[in-house]
């Protein structure tokens, strides 16, 4: 019968030490429903137009999301990124910080064993009270302190809950933190190539117009053309020429900034002029309800809820007493020649237990303090879901609207590329002045330069409808700890 009750202790015992974890058990708080559907989906063959989002059977974005757009320049850069980005190594470097605090936190689990050997020579008071007085001796020991903080509530258990929350919120910021940087890469350098565009444009108008003043001065030598004429074509010659110089200013710093972002000075850095002739590729955007495992910044809120909750946690767990378990043992004598002997060994063992009975309601408060933490972090995190739908129907709007725009001006530069035609023509006949042609020129350009920026900007919309959609990354990428 005493076997059977030593035995029925021992699970007891073990119970005992393993305590019990205080604080609410963290659960996904709850967020807006997601729609079935984007609302600015566009139609599933606009007319004319030159994009359109990918179907639901088509594949979700990479990990390589930029290989979209077929472009191997753009592609190089974004691999010099990953090695050479500043704040791309300073992010992952703050994530290998949260990643060691969770070996830190874990460590309390166990005890500490300190261990170390002391000798001193030593001369007592012949006044003091005691059986060694006046006299002078050796001190020879060899102790080791075992201090252990059994678990008993839970403390521990949250902190690590904590910090490991805390270092996945941490890998989501690197991921959002690459997302942003390889985005903005991608913007920079479709910015840049529609310039190179505009400034081909720029060029052949430049080219165009040396003819025409050319022509008109001819007309002017033979009597059929004025000088204000001559003057004209000249003004508007010159014109073009300083907008032609111009683009130069913009060109210059999206070149810097890209030089920036893979890690190179900007003067050691330079790419060739390559105007924006690519073909805008599908976005596959999925389904909304996708988009919460999707969005790094997402992720990153809701394991920083997780953390909030695990504070709560440790914040009640000072209502408890703390229960510490110490040992020591090891050898003394004042002799070298029995330092390490058996009659020289010593040991004590011991525990304690300490309970806070007053602190003018600071318990209270901390705890208070944790839940509303809590709720705090729980409405950032419901804010960056909304946030996150409006990024991405913001963009799917942009691609829409920009792509019926496209088409729009499309007819447009060709209505004004023949409305040049028609009036040179006439100039050439004699019928019209060279006035006529003077406006249907700056018509002809002002388009031609909007036709390109839609161009650029449909390309800059995509790239963020990219980013919005959070980039190939999904919450399986979430390291376990």
């Amino acid at each position: 019968m005493r076997r059977r009750h030593s035995k029925a202790l021992i699970p007891a015992l073990c119970l005992a030490i393993a305590g019990c974890t205080v604080g609410p058990n963290y659960q996904r708080p709850s967020v807006p429903p997601a729609p079935a559907a984007y609302k600015e989906l566009p139609p599933p063959n606009p007319p004319n137009g030159t994009w359109k989002t990918a179907q639901p059977s088509d594949a979700l974005l990479k990990g390589k999301w930029w290989e979209i757009y077929n472009d191997p320049q753009l592609s190089d850069l974004e691999e010099k990124l990953t090695v050479s980005n500043q704040n791309l190594k300073a992010a992952t470097e703050q994530y290998f910080q949260a990643r060691e605090q969770v070996r830190v936190a874990r460590s309390y689990y166990y005890p500490t064993l300190s261990v170390g050997p002391s000798i001193s020579r030593q001369h007592t008071s012949a006044n003091q009270v005691g059986a060694i007085r006046g006299e002078t001796y050796n001190a020879f020991s060899l102790t080791g302190q075992v201090l252990w903080e059994p678990d008993l509530w839970g403390q521990i258990r949250r902190t690590v809950e904590q910090t490991r929350a805390n270092a996945q919120a941490s890998a989501a910021d690197l991921a959002n933190i690459e997302l942003s940087l390889r985005s903005e890469l991608a913007v920079d350098y479709f910015e840049m190539r529609g310039l190179d565009t505009q400034k081909q444009l720029l060029d052949n108008t430049v080219a165009s117009d040396a003819d025409y003043l050319q022509l008109t001065e001819r007309r002017f030598k033979g009597g059929v053309a004025t000088e204000v004429e001559v003057a004209e074509a000249q003004t508007q010659l010159e014109n073009v020429r300083a907008q032609d110089i111009d683009v130069g200013v913009a060109r210059a710093q999206f070149e810097h900034a890209i030089a920036t972002l893979i890690g190179v000075t900007a003067s050691s850095f330079s790419l060739p002029p390559m105007p924006l002739t690519l073909a805008l590729p599908p976005i596959p955007a999925g389904v909304p309800s996708q988009l919460l495992e999707r969005r790094p910044d997402i992720a990153g809120a809701e394991r920083r809820t997780d953390a909030a909750n695990a504070q709560i946690g440790i914040a009640i767990s000072a209502y408890y007493p703390n229960v510490t378990l110490s040992g020591t043992g090891g050898f003394a004598s004042s002799h070298a020649g029995t330092w390490i002997q058996g009659p020289s060994a010593l040991w004590s063992l011991g525990g304690s237990a300490i309970e806070l009975l007053f602190d003018a309601g600071r318990r209270h408060a901390l705890t208070d303090q944790a839940r509303e933490g809590y709720e705090a972090q729980t409405a950032l995190y419901r804010q960056s879901v909304l946030n996150a739908f409006q990024e991405v129907e913001d963009n799917l709007a942009a691609l829409r609207i920009l792509n019926d725009e496209a088409a729009t001006q499309n007819a447009a530069v060709n209505a004004a590329i023949r409305s040049l035609n028609l009036s040179t023509s006439r100039y050439k006949g004699g019928v019209t002045t060279y006035l006529e042609v003077l406006i249907a020129q700056t018509t002809q350009l002002t388009n031609q330069r909007t036709q390109a920026d839609i161009t650029t900007r449909q390309f800059a919309a995509s790239v963020q409808l990219i980013k919005a959609l959070g980039g190939g990354w999904d919450t399986s990428q979430l390291p376990q700890m």
